[in-house]
């Protein structure tokens, strides 16, 4: 016999019919006629936690709707639920209760995006990917990802730094070897033979993140050269007015961290990005008109 889906009164007691309104059709749904979306940020589900959602579900049912789009005359689309979706499956439930949106493929994939960055419990690695694809498919800035995510844009450029480091490095974040805490403190060093061998003993060892910030700085410390004389910190000098709103004026439109040095005949402009791609995206906004 088929499962219901454990609401009772179902879901039309639970949201307000203007809400319902404003969202979509709420409609129970064949499981088998929902898809994945194929370009979900999240790569892996926690076996545990889907496990438990999974025997939740079978007791209870399903108390919130997947949000989807229609792409066929019977087919849908997840915009949102995924998890959901796969223990409703596991649980051999028929039919799924959903909410119906009208949604183009990059509508789609971005509330997919940000519900994920809000809600799932991604891992580093996924987090930064799901902003770096927000900036590259949807053209928004660091200032506009923050607000639509929630998270301040020093977050922002914290969580895309990841990919500057060796790929070995990186899958230990992705498998919760060690933290992104670790990763950004290896960051300190542009030795990336020292990054791999030190995240390998981090993850062996359990070293606590002040330790790896402490063997960076050790080890930047050896690798200056002895014979050279280390210049002596020059006295702290009032920057030149304008300085600051120019930074801002260039970080707002590369969406990215800028940084202007006046020296006494020259200056300099820093600007940060986290992979090639990002590079290849500042320089298309330095160079293509408007």
């Amino acid at each position: 016999m088929a499962r219901r889906s454990g609401l009772g009164r179902g879901l039309s007691a639970l949201i307000p019919t203007d809400a319902l309104k404003d969202r979509g059709a709420l409609v129970e749904l064949a499981v088998s006629i929902v898809r994945p979306n194929p370009r979900q940020p999240r790569e892996r589900f926690d076996e545990n936690g889907l496990a438990a959602l999974t025997a939740s579900v079978r007791e209870v049912g399903l108390l919130q709707p997947v949000l989807v789009r229609q792409v066929g005359e019977s087919e849908y689309e997840l915009i949102a639920g995924e998890r959901r979706w796969r223990a409703a499956r596991r649980a051999g439930l028929d039919t799924i209760p959903a909410i119906i949106r009208t949604a183009s493929e990059g509508e789609s994939l971005q509330q997919a995006l940000i519900e994920n960055l809000n809600r799932e419990e991604l891992n580093p690695l996924e987090e930064a990917a799901g902003y770096q694809q927000l900036i590259e498919d949807f053209g928004l800035t660091h200032e506009q990802l923050s607000t639509r995510v929630g998270k301040s844009r020093v977050a922002i450029t914290n969580a895309l730094r990841l990919f500057q480091l060796p790929p070995s490095v990186q899958r230990l974040v992705a498998e919760d070897r060690i933290t992104a805490g670790h990763a950004r403190a290896l960051l300190g060093t542009p030795d990336r033979a020292f990054q791999e061998a030190f995240a390998r003993k981090a993850a062996q060892e359990q070293l606590s993140v002040r330790a790896v910030e402490d063997a960076v700085r050790l080890h930047n410390e050896r690798s200056q050269p002895q014979d050279i004389e280390r210049p002596r910190p020059s006295p702290t000098r009032l920057r030149p007015p304008g300085i600051l709103e120019l930074e801002e004026l260039l970080a707002d439109h590369l969406s990215t961290k800028v940084r202007v040095d006046m020296g006494a005949n020259r200056g300099k402009v820093i600007i940060e990005f986290a992979t090639l791609e990002d590079l290849e995206r500042i320089y298309r906004a330095m160079t293509e008109p408007n």
